[in-house]
C-alpha cells in the first residue's frame, strides 16, 4: 500500500442543466472555457500546483468527452504509478449497482478507492468552478486548528447568500452554525463546495449517512459533523472564484478574460493552467481581418472582424463576418457576411452566410426563461444554421436546422429550435 497524506476526490458527474443545450451531450466540467481549456482543467491544475498527486475523478452524466480529455492525466503530470488520476464512474458491485445519487453518496460508493491510499486527509472538490487555489495552504490551516472539517468559504453579497451554504463563525474561524441555502441568510460567508476532511471523520460520517436518499455534503454530511460537535472551521478565500453554472455567469467569466487588465489571469508563470492540447495548424489571419481585445485559439482562420470575443481552436470565420461579445467554440465555421452578437456557439457547429444572430428585443424564453436569458443566443454542439436567417435574443438552437425551420427566415427573440434527440 502506498500511503498518501492527502488525496483529492473531484466531483465531475453533474449535468449542468442551467447551461441548456451546451450540456446536451457533455458533462458541465468538460464544457470549453477560455478558447483553449475545459472547466475541469482548473481544479486539476490546482491539484498538481498544490502538490496533490492522487486525484479520483467521479464521472456520471455524458462522460465520454470528459474521459477522453482526462485520459491518463499526462497534461497535469498525473500519469504516474502509485497515485495519479483515476476516473471513477458508477460501477457494478456484488450486492448490485446504483447511480450516484448525491455528492456524498458518490464519495461513499468509492470508499475502497480512498481506503487503498489510507490518507490522513481527503480533499473534496467540485469540477465546475473557475479559480486558482493552493490547497496546501488550506491544509496547513486545517492542521493548525486541529480541525475535523475545513470548509473553504468566501464573502458574497448578502442578497446572493441564499444560493449557497452559509457558515457563521467565531473570532477563531470555528464554525458555530451552518445553513444550506437559507431563505434569510444571517451571514455572507458562503461555502465554496471545497472541503478538507480528516479521513476518520469523513469515513464515519459517510457510513452513518449511507442510507440517506440523495446524500449530499451540504445537506447531510456537514450538518451531521456539526451535530456530533466535530471541530469545523472556515478557511476564508479572497481570490477569484466563479461558479459558471448559468449561461450568464459562463459568458461573463469568458468575457472577463479579455478585459484590459483581466481579474483572472490565465497566463501566470507560477500557477499554470494545464490542459490537453492537440497538435494543430497555426493561425491564419487575413490581411482584411480586424481583431480587437479577443482570445484567438490555435488553428483558426479569420477573414472577418472579431471584437471582444473568445474564439476556440480550429474556428473559421468567413469574409465580411463580424463577431462581437461572443464565445465560438472549437471546430465551428462562420459563413460570409454573417453578424454574430452576444452568442455562445458550441463545438463543431456551422453557421451559414448572411446570418444575423443576437438581434431584436430582449424578451423571455418560451422554452426555459430561467436558463435561456441574459440576452444570449445559445447554440448546441454539431448544430447547423442555414444561410440568410435572423435569430433573436434569449434563443436556443440545437441540431441540424433548415431554412424551413425559420418562419419567414426568422427565429424571433425568446423562441427555440431543438431537433429530436437533443436535450434542453
Amino acid at each position: 500500500m502506498i500511503r498518501k497524506e492527502m488525496i483529492a476526490m473531484l466531483l465531475a458527474g453533474g449535468q449542468g442543466s442551467r447551461l441548456g443545450v451546451l450540456t446536451s451531450d457533455v458533462a458541465k466540467p468538460a464544457v470549453a472555457f477560455g478558447g483553449k481549456y475545459r472547466i475541469i482543467d482548473f481544479p486539476l491544475s490546482n491539484c498538481i500546483n498544490s502538490g496533490i498527486d492522487t486525484v479520483g475523478v467521479l464521472t456520471q452524466y455524458q462522460p465520454l468527452k470528459l474521459n477522453k480529455h482526462i485520459g491518463i492525466g499526462i497534461p497535469w503530470d498525473l500519469d504516474r504509478n502509485g497515485g495519479g488520476v483515476t476516473v471513477l464512474p458508477p460501477h457494478e458491485k456484488s450486492h448490485g449497482s446504483e447511480w450516484y445519487s448525491g455528492t456524498a453518496n458518490a464519495i461513499f460508493q468509492n470508499m475502497d478507492y480512498m481506503e487503498s491510499y489510507d490518507p490522513e486527509y481527503v480533499l473534496i472538490l467540485s469540477g465546475d468552478h473557475i479559480y486558482k487555489m493552493d490547497y496546501e495552504v488550506m491544509l496547513d490551516f486545517h492542521k493548525e486548528n486541529n480541525a475535523a472539517v475545513t470548509i473553504a468559504s468566501m464573502p458574497v453579497p448578502l442578497e446572493e447568500a441564499s444560493r449557497f451554504g452559509v457558515v457563521i463563525t467565531d473570532k477563531d474561524k470555528r464554525i458555530t452554525e451552518f445553513e444550506e441555502k437559507p431563505e434569510n441568510p444571517r451571514s455572507n460567508l458562503a461555502s465554496m463546495g471545497i472541503y478538507i476532511f480528516s479521513w476518520p471523520v469523513l469515513k464515519e460520517a459517510l457510513l452513518a449517512q449511507q442510507d440517506v436518499s440523495g446524500c449530499d455534503f451540504g445537506k447531510h454530511i456537514i450538518p451531521y459533523c456539526h451535530e456530533k460537535e466535530q471541530r469545523l472551521f472556515a478557511y476564508e478565500f479572497n481570490g477569484y472564484w466563479k461558479d459558471v453554472g448559468t449561461l450568464g455567469s459562463y459568458w461573463e467569466a469568458n468575457m472577463e478574460l479579455i478585459d484590459l487588465i483581466p481579474e483572472f489571469n490565465l497566463y501566470e508563470e507560477y500557477w499554470k493552467i494545464y490542459t490537453r492540447s492537440d497538435i494543430i495548424a497555426s493561425q491564419y489571419i487575413s490581411a482584411d481581418s480586424e481583431i480587437e481585445r479577443s482570445i484567438i485559439g490555435e488553428g483558426t482562420e479569420i477573414h472577418g472582424k472579431v471584437f471582444g470575443s473568445v474564439i476556440g481552436a480550429g474556428v473559421v470565420i468567413g469574409e465580411g463576418a463580424t463577431i462581437k461579445d461572443s464565445i465560438i467554440m472549437a471546430g465551428t465555421s462562420i459563413g460570409k457576411n454573417t453578424i454574430i452578437d452576444k452568442s455562445i456557439i458550441a463545438d463543431n457547429s456551422s453557421v451559414g452566410d448572411n446570418v444575423k444572430m443576437g438581434v431584436g428585443v430582449d424578451v423571455p424564453s418560451k422554452l426555459k426563461a430561467d436558463v435561456y436569458a441574459f440576452g444570449l443566443v445559445t447554440v448546441g454542439e454539431d448544430t447547423v444554421i442555414p444561410s440568410d436567417v435572423t435569430i433573436g435574443k434569449n434563443t436556443a438552437i440545437a441540431g441540424v436546422t433548415e431554412a424551413s425551420d425559420y418562419k419567414d427566415g426568422e427565429l424571433a427573440s425568446g423562441e427555440y429550435i431543438i431537433k429530436a434527440g437533443d436535450q434542453v
